[in-house]
């Protein structure tokens, strides 16, 4: 039987196709694998698993959570071969539980991927004052950092301006340079140090300096695995424009899923056998333990190379979210569901790219980075909405999908019989990691230390309920691209913003 056109099964479920179909099977794998990016996650969180239960939690979690992980990525893998839409998450959620669902659930998907636009590109910034500081001795500010940060979001604009064959092609890179990258430094770390932790340390050494029992550190140390298993709904949202998107958009997300896993184990695992020493790791000057590592076991000249490779993958990982942002606005936008929509989900008649969507997934990260300024808190606070935002969303659709029973009507990709089942631990462990975001993470609790994820979670729902009430009931419809707007092709004949 020959397979649907991908237009036609857009076509089915009451979406006009706008956006070019330039990326293969191997692009939509690796825009997630490239969102995941454990080259980010895992050097980023490194110092806080030394902290929150050290080596035995950082990778005993890291294989209990990558596991749940994988589950919930081929459960929600077998809705998106149903639902192959730009919108993800919210486009599946509406399908199978109405408009109230679809909303809420965008509105989350929304703040968690802006929220993760914001966190990886400062988080990029923050590596590269780093690397400042051993390169030329200059000591990073809140201020220099905001502007670095200023920097990459404008390039990242820029870039995903360009249209998605660019994108495709940096994602493309992006996979070798972060699978080369993992093997490059613990390549490096394997055969350069004189002196290794032993197996013994590695694999049982636990450390707790949260002044919380062993057992519920055990369970907050796991966030170095949940925070980076984050993002592989991208493959969902660049679902429009791969070819055969039914197969390769489900694929994509649980290969980039299993890869992601092995990959970051041999990281986090070959750094902490190169540590050297483990209080002075922790309370390094740079800010960042793994360039402790790097600088205790090579010098500042190898140091400088690895964290290069760190900040490059960095680098990718923001740009690979602004293109799945960006289209979650466009497809959000076109729903009618944002302030706005009739700008946002304009499509650039050159490029087939929502430019202005790529702009709204720049701008507004920065916005919610000020704070930053001032509080590191209170950055915290927004950023939070990252993983607290994000996770719920990829369970709902599956938890959707269960609840339809018979009348759930799976794509070519599926899971068959095993789908009820996986579907059952994978809606369990999102409603688990979800509560464990949101637990206080350090004693006594304060300002600073207090953990601003749950409050965000809450403001994020108070936000979706605010505006559905002012709204979304009288303005959102799902399919409310059937019709171009009639000025698009007029106004972007010349492309550019």
């Amino acid at each position: 039987m020959t397979p649907p056109d991908d237009d036609d099964v857009l076509e089915a479920l009451g979406i006009k196709p706008e956006l070019s179909r330039k990326m293969g099977p191997f692009g939509n794998y690796a825009i997630s694998l490239t969102v995941i990016c454990v080259l980010a996650g895992g050097m980023a969180l490194f110092g806080f698993g030394l902290a929150h239960g050290g080596p035995v939690v950082m990778l005993g979690s890291w294989v209990v959570i990558g596991g749940l992980t994988l589950l919930v990525g081929m459960s929600l893998a077998d809705v998106v071969s149903a639902y192959p839409t730009s919108g993800g998450p919210y486009f599946m959620a509406e399908k199978l539980g109405g408009k109230r669902w679809g909303w809420y659930t965008g509105w989350l998907n929304l703040l968690g991927l802006l929220g993760a636009i914001a966190g990886i590109d400062y988080g990029a910034a923050a590596f590269i004052g780093a690397f400042a500081q051993l390169q030329w001795d200059i000591t990073p500010t809140p201020t220099s950092t905001l502007l670095i940060f200023a920097a990459i979001l404008l390039l990242h604009g820029l870039l995903n301006s360009a249209g998605v064959r660019l994108v495709n092609i940096l994602n493309s890179i992006s996979v070798w340079w972060q699978l080369i990258g993992v093997a490059v430094i613990v390549g490096t770390l394997t055969f350069a140090p004189t002196k290794h932790q032993s197996v013994s340390f590695v694999f049982t050494h636990f450390h707790n300096d949260t002044g919380f029992s062993p057992v519920y550190v055990a369970l907050i140390g796991g966030l170095l695995a949940g925070y980076t298993f984050c993002g592989y709904d991208a493959s969902s949202h660049v679902a429009e424009e791969t070819t055969d998107a039914q197969m390769s958009a489900p694929k994509g997300m649980v290969r980039s899923i299993w890869v992601s896993w092995v990959a970051g184990f041999v990281l986090i695992a070959g750094l902490l056998f190169a540590m050297q020493d483990y209080t002075a790791t922790q309370n390094t000057a740079t800010g960042v333990p793994p360039v402790a590592i790097f600088l205790d076991v090579l010098g500042a000249s190898g140091a400088k190379v690895l964290l290069f490779i760190v900040i490059v993958a960095m680098l990718f990982c923001g740009n690979a979210e602004v293109a799945a942002a960006s289209r979650m606005i466009y497809a959000f936008s076109r729903s009618r569901a944002l302030p706005g929509w009739e700008s946002w989900r304009r499509v650039n008649a050159r490029t087939k790219t929502p430019t202005r969507a790529v702009w709204f997934a720049v701008v507004v990260p920065f916005v919610l980075a000020l704070p930053a300024l001032w509080s590191p808190a209170a950055y915290g606070a927004i950023t939070a909405i990252n993983a607290v935002g994000m996770i719920p969303t990829y369970g709902i659709p599956v938890f959707l999908a269960l609840r339809k029973g018979r009348h759930y009507e799976s794509g070519p990709w599926t899971l068959g019989r095993w789908r009820r089942p996986v579907g059952v631990i994978a809606v369990i462990y999102v409603v688990i990691i979800t509560v464990v975001f949101c637990l206080p993470q350090s004693t006594p609790i304060t300002g600073e230390t207090f953990n601003y994820a749950g409050v965000t979670l809450l403001v994020a729902l108070l936000l979706a309920t605010v505006t559905w009430m002012t709204r979304g009931k009288r303005n959102y419809q799902l399919a409310a691209a059937e019709t171009a707007l009639p000025s698009e092709a007029a106004e972007f004949s010349g492309g550019g913003f």
